[in-house]
C-alpha cells in the first residue's frame, strides 16, 4: 500500500520522483495563477478561517473544526462551517448539512460536526459556491471552511494548518513520492499550525499543540439496548475489544483505547469506508468501540454491543488568545 511505503519511507518510492517534482511545479504554477491576479480569487464579506493540512489523510481538522465552533460562540460570533463533502451524494450542490442528514448523503465528517454543533454547514466541492449559499441562507458572520487550504479560489483571512504530530510528514516527499500535497516549506505562510499531539518529529516552525481528550463512551445506536452498563463501568469493565476505525491515522485511536487498559484487536479501514454489516463478521461476543466518525455510518447496522468513543479537542490559551487578536485585527480592515 502507497500510504504504509511513505511512513516506513521504502527506498523504492525514489522512482516516483520525477512525477513528484512535475506535480511540484504544477502546484506552484496553480498557486501563482491566484496569487498574481490572472484567476478570481472569491473574498468573503465576513471573516473566513481555513482548517487543513498539507499532507494526505486525517490530521485532526474535524475535533479543531468544532472546537472552532464552540469557541467562537463564546465569543459572540455566529459561525457557520463549509466543507466540500467528501463521499457525499445529495440530490445536488450546494447542500445544507443537518443533525438529520444521512452519512450517505452528506457525508461522514460533515454530518459528525454538524450532529456535535448544530452549527449551519454547507457543501459543496465549489467552496466559495458553498459559502454564498451559507451566507444567503443563515445567520453567520464567520465562516469556517473545513479544508480547503489547497483551494485557492477561496479568499481566506486565516490560515490554521493541522499537523499529525505522530506521522509528521513522512518523507517530506510530494505526491506520489511522499504523502504531502504542498511543499513543507507551505507553513511558513500560514498563520497558525496546530500540533495534533505531542510532536514526535522536528518542525520548523512554530506551533501550538492540541490534544484530543476521550469523552464518554457511548452506544452506536441510541437507540437500541445496550447490556444497561454506564460508560465508566464500561470502560473500566471490558479487558478485551474489537476496535474499529477507518480514518487517517487509526493507530492513533487503537492506541487511545489501550491507554483505557483495554486488550485491542485492531480492525482498520480505509479513510472514509462506507461500512456494511459483513465488515463486523469478526464478532465474537466481544464489544466493539469505533470512532465518532465511524459510528455516524455504523447508526443503521444491526450491531450488538457495539460503542464508540466521542474526542474533543484541547488547546492552550495562548493559542485562543491570538486567534482573538487576529479576528479583532479583521475588524478593522473590513
Amino acid at each position: 500500500m502507497l500510504e504504509q511505503a511513505w511512513y516506513k519511507q521504502r527506498v523504492w518510492l525514489k522512482a516516483l520522483r520525477p512525477l513528484s517534482a512535475l506535480f511540484v511545479a504544477l502546484t506552484k504554477h496553480r498557486r501563482q495563477q491566484y496569487v498574481s491576479g490572472n484567476k478570481v480569487i472569491w473574498q468573503s464579506p465576513v471573516p473566513l478561517v481555513i482548517v487543513g493540512n498539507i499532507s494526505v489523510g486525517g490530521t485532526g481538522k474535524s475535533p479543531l473544526v468544532i472546537w472552532l465552533v464552540n469557541w467562537l460562540r463564546e465569543q459572540g460570533y455566529k459561525p457557520g462551517v463549509i466543507s466540500r463533502g467528501y463521499g457525499a451524494n445529495p440530490a445536488s450542490f450546494p447542500f445544507s448539512v443537518t443533525s438529520a442528514t444521512l452519512p450517505a448523503e452528506g457525508g461522514d465528517e460533515p454530518v459528525m460536526i454538524a450532529r456535535r454543533t448544530s452549527a449551519p454547514l454547507v457543501i459543496d466541492p465549489d467552496r466559495p459556491a458553498a459559502a454564498r449559499y451559507l451566507l444567503q441562507e443563515f445567520d453567520c458572520d464567520i465562516i469556517i471552511s473545513d479544508d480547503g487550504m489547497q483551494h485557492y479560489a477561496l479568499g481566506r483571512d486565516i490560515e490554521i494548518a493541522v499537523v499529525d504530530g505522530q506521522r509528521g510528514f513522512a518523507n517530506e516527499r510530494c505526491l506520489p513520492e511522499g504523502p504531502l500535497r504542498e511543499p513543507v516549506e507551505r507553513l511558513a505562510s500560514v498563520d497558525f499550525i496546530v500540533m495534533n499531539g505531542k510532536a514526535e518529529h522536528v518542525l520548523n516552525y512554530p506551533f501550538a499543540e492540541m490534544h484530543l481528550v476521550a469523552g464518554d463512551i457511548q452506544p452506536v445506536d441510541i437507540h437500541s439496548e445496550q447490556e444497561g452498563l454506564a460508560p465508566v463501568q464500561f470502560a473500566r469493565g471490558h479487558a478485551k475489544v474489537h476496535g474499529v476505525a477507518a480514518i487517517g491515522n487509526p493507530e492513533r485511536f487503537f492506541i487511545a483505547l489501550e491507554q483505557f487498559g483495554m486488550k485491542v484487536k485492531r480492525h482498520a479501514f480505509s479513510d472514509h469506508h462506507a461500512y456494511e454489516i459483513s465488515d463486523f463478521s469478526f464478532a465474537d461476543g466481544e464489544s466493539i468501540i469505533m470512532t465518532e466518525k465511524d459510528a455516524v455510518k455504523c447508526a443503521h447496522i444491526p450491531l450488538k454491543d457495539a460503542w464508540y468513543m466521542p474526542v474533543d479537542a484541547q488547546l492552550d490559551t495562548e493559542f485562543a488568545d491570538k486567534l482573538a487578536e487576529h479576528l479583532k485585527a479583521l475588524k478593522f480592515k473590513k
